[in-house]
């Protein structure tokens, strides 16, 4: 899988940004890419080696509306949380230069 397509963009919550500052980001991911995809894109993108990976599947929300139709409010997404070397950070902003 192609490492741009992997990371789709980054989750930001409150709970996710207090998770910022133990190490871990959040990330939503492409719907099939593995652990190894994302910590090699990563690695890639903002030039940090990546210590755990933890993916988790978020349901399509629907709800009925009238006769049996259903009406998707949120599409089924993938999400990922990467924890990073202690004392590591990654700006958001900016993409890594290394080849």
């Amino acid at each position: 899988m192609d490492l741009t397509q992997t990371i789709l963009k980054q989750v930001v919550t409150e709970k996710t940004t207090r998770e910022e500052a133990h190490g871990k980001y959040t990330f939503l991911v492409h719907q099939k890419a593995t652990k190894i995809d994302i910590k090699n894109a990563i690695k890639a993108l903002y030039g940090v080696n990546v210590t755990d990976v933890t993916i988790r599947t978020v349901r399509k929300k629907t709800r009925f509306a009238g006769r049996g139709r259903e009406i998707t409010k949120r599409a089924a997404a993938k999400k990922a949380t990467v924890k990073l070397e202690s004392g590591k950070k990654i700006d958001i902003y900016k993409f890594s230069t290394k080849k």
